[in-house]
């Protein structure tokens, strides 16, 4: 058993804060609860007569937010995977809110346990489930999948120029033994791709993650199916860590944002597209200097905002 603390802090808590533009009486809903970091900074700014919606995949994360955010009860959490947010504000009772928070990426806390898997830092089991009931691992995924699709993986979701030989490597190493390690895993990357980095396998983990847990195909149902959640004129918030998150989050509001989709020869619209939203945030906000001193995880943060028109 790891007594490590669930420890994560908040980043662009003051950029993400001040964007929400919170009402005292609000309700809103934080998609990735973590500690509660910015839960905790959300209801502060709210009355009684407000409420925030917690929501976490990972158990570990329900329970230090529900020791950290003791001292408030206008708050109500749920431990399931945001893409089913649709039907935990449904099932609760709220057709509308005030605004939305995601905060994309792993915590501080999942990165620094070598027994959740996540980090090529600390030897573990090669897990990297942030919902630990779900049966796929990183394990099953490097020891089962074949070349190509290891390769696929490797090349579409960490962008990965070794993706082949990585994947080749991988193949060999395991018909030998099974690789059920980080460090076993991180020892094959090291020996299959160049050293054009500092950590050659930041890529690999990073594919892997994201394979084990859908990352991209869950960001983007929950966008599309929070949006019609949020009252007129409030803000959905999302900060991103890698550019594949970021060019979705990008794009989804593009297209939110965008009406008629018509052909220009047509006179008429006949798509019935309307805009949802609209952009807040043309550039994406990324750390200033004193967060980037007090917390070096937050360099590759990318915040976007819209709201809802």
């Amino acid at each position: 058993m790891n007594n490590m603390k669930f420890e994560h802090t908040p980043v662009l808590y003051r950029e993400c804060i001040e964007n929400l533009n919170i009402k005292p009486d609000g309700i809103y809903a934080d998609l990735t609860l973590g500690k509660g970091g910015h839960s905790k900074l959300i209801l502060e700014k709210l009355s009684a007569k407000g409420l925030l919606i917690g929501i976490d995949q990972d158990k570990a994360a329900i329970e230090a937010a529900s020791e950290n955010l003791k001292d408030y009860d206008n708050k109500v959490f749920f431990n399931t995977n945001f893409e089913n947010i649709g039907k935990v504000l449904t099932e609760a009772g709220f057709n509308k809110i005030d605004g939305a928070l995601m905060d994309i990426g792993v915590s501080s806390y999942q990165i620094d346990n070598p027994e959740r898997g996540f980090s090529y830092i600390h030897d573990g089991p090669l897990d990297m489930r942030m919902n630990r009931q779900n049966e796929l691992t990183a394990e099953k995924i490097v020891n089962e999948c074949s070349q190509d699709e290891l390769t696929r993986i490797f090349f579409d979701y960490g962008e990965e120029r070794f993706s082949k030989a990585i994947a080749k490597n991988i193949v060999k190493a395991r018909a030998n033994e099974r690789i059920n390690t980080t460090f076993k895993l991180r020892n094959i990357v090291m020996k299959s791709a160049r050293f054009t980095e500092v950590h050659p396998e930041k890529r690999v983990f990073q594919a892997l993650r994201i394979e084990v847990n859908r990352e991209l195909d869950v960001l983007t149902k929950a966008i599309d199916t929070i949006i019609d959640f949020i009252d007129k004129d409030g803000r959905l918030a999302i900060i991103t860590f890698h550019s594949l998150e970021d060019r979705i989050v990008k794009n989804k509001f593009k297209d939110l944002a965008t009406g008629c989709i018509c052909p220009p020869e047509i006179p008429v619209c006949v798509c019935n597209h309307v805009a949802k939203v609209k952009i807040i945030t043309k550039k994406p906000i990324t750390a200033k200097a004193d967060e980037l001193r007090e917390n070096s995880r937050s360099k590759p943060a990318k915040l976007r905002v819209c709201q809802r028109i």
